[in-house]
């Protein structure tokens, strides 16, 4: 019976669940604020994961960009404080980018649905368009 997930999606399932509860109970840099842990990808050699992260209620790069090197600073305490947590042998160097497809999605919900919108639209001018020549041919005859 194969294995439904190999070692490395294991390990990042782990490293997300316990930095997800490391950042919010131990990390206190007014920098960072709220952090959403969204994914993590692993290594196959399991040396290194990238966190993706995002920070809610900030949406301007100029607060994203210190939030997310405050935590890059943050990650050898955060990585020994994993081991501590882990029985692995040794724990993946940690490094935190901002996750844009969280952002990526909301764009482009937005514009389904204003693409969406304006078809009606155009579909009601439509209907309206034939029911008035409808109407103006009856009057004809």
């Amino acid at each position: 019976m194969p294995r439904e997930f190999n070692r490395s999606q294991r390990v990042a399932d782990f490293v997300q669940k316990e930095l997800a509860q490391l950042i919010q109970q131990n990390i206190r840099d007014p920098r960072i604020g709220m952090v959403d842990v969204t994914g993590v990808e692993v290594t196959r050699d399991l040396s290194y994961a990238k966190v993706f992260v995002t920070f809610p209620g900030k949406q301007e790069e100029t607060e994203i960009k210190p939030a997310t090197k405050a935590l890059n600073h943050a990650a050898g305490f955060l990585r020994s404080q994993l081991a501590r947590r882990s029985a692995m042998r040794s724990t993946p160097r940690l490094r935190f980018e901002f996750d844009t497809s969280i952002r990526r999605g909301s764009e482009l919900t937005k514009l389904i649905d204003s693409v969406v919108e304006q078809d009606k639209a155009t579909q009601d001018k439509a209907e309206q368009d034939k029911q008035q020549q409808s109407n103006d041919s009856q009057d004809e005859e």
